[in-house]
């Protein structure tokens, strides 16, 4: 791996009344890397996130980018860093003001970061006809655009700032199959034009799996596998990865009649099981399972697993 854009040390946070929604995360996303972050909803994607832009303050641990703490960086410079990181949101119509038209919604950030005007205007309308918007749209309110058009102006306005670090959050949700299609061929492109590093959060396992270099899955509020994606889909060491990946829609019917249903709900945040999080679901679980808790360790070639068993379940149940 290259030189860490985004390092997570044994990063935790707790909210309230006890609810631990990140629980001892250490997690690295190298310049230039497309990493992919899964999990059920409630496995702490959504904070993960929160923390790296700065929204979330962590009870432990730091994040850092390019080698500085973001807590440090917001102090110091908070609208240098503000730049630097770029969210995509998952509604891309309720993120754009509904009172103003696209073209003022694209001006704003200018004024906000007090960027130079003529020279910023002229790199917006190259970023506008890279992305296949007309001129036409800057007059148009966010009700009158169409969902991929949305997501664009989204775009846009993130590449506007010149960022490092884009998190993008399910950007295919809500998308036809050939609008998705034509999204992930264009971050891909803006990608290797620009030499972006991508966090993608996606429920689509097929959007994780055609877009991302390395994948990192996450179970409630840890992180209990990470490995280069087509490791991860081929052969899961996690049994919740291996569950994750056997849900992964299959034409052949032999590799659907293979899929792990996982029983029972995800458990809350605020009383989670003890030793292994994972073993009142886990069809494998051992009787010690249940008492200690184990580390992420590295199984080499890329890939850390918090398990006591890996590669427990048979290589015939994944698709």
């Amino acid at each position: 791996m290259t030189s860490p854009l985004v390092e997570f040390t044994q990063v935790s946070v707790t909210y309230g009344r006890g609810v631990r929604a990140l629980h001892d995360v250490s997690l690295c996303i190298a310049k230039g890397e497309i990493l992919g972050l899964v999990g059920e909803s409630g496995s702490g994607k959504t904070t993960l996130c929160r923390v790296l832009v700065g929204l979330t303050v962590p009870s432990s641990g730091k994040v850092t980018l390019g080698g500085k703490s973001v807590s440090d960086c917001l102090r110091e410079q908070p609208l240098a860093f503000r730049r630097r990181v770029q969210m995509l949101l998952q509604d891309a119509v309720a993120s754009l003001s509904p009172r103003m038209p696209i073209g003022r919604i694209l001006a704003e950030p200018i004024a906000i970061h007090h960027l130079p005007e003529a020279p910023t205007r002229e790199r917006l309308r190259g970023i506008l006809e890279r992305l296949g918007l007309s001129a036409d749209v800057l007059a148009k309110f966010p009700h009158q655009i169409s969902g991929g058009q949305a997501r664009r102006v989204g775009v846009a306005r993130a590449l506007l700032m010149q960022p490092e670090l884009i998190i993008a959050d399910e950007p295919t949700a809500g998308l036809d199959v050939s609008v998705q299609g034509e999204l992930l061929n264009l971050l891909l492109d803006l990608h290797r034009e620009f030499g972006l590093t991508y966090l993608l959060v996606s429920h689509n396992l097929n959007v994780i799996r055609r877009v991302t270099t390395r994948t990192a899955v996450m179970y409630l509020g840890q992180i209990v596998e990470e490995a280069p994606t087509a490791s991860l889909f081929v052969r899961p060491a996690h049994p919740y990865a291996a569950a994750l990946v056997s849900t992964n829609p299959a034409v052949d019917p032999a590799r659907r009649a293979h899929r792990i249903v996982l029983q029972g709900e995800i458990p809350s945040g605020v009383s989670p099981p003890t030793g292994c999080r994972f073993h009142t679901r886990c069809p494998v679980a051992q009787p010690g399972c249940a008492h200690e808790e184990p580390a992420l360790r590295d199984l080499g070639e890329g890939r850390r697993v918090r398990c006591h068993h890996p590669y427990t379940l048979p290589l015939r149940s994944f698709p």
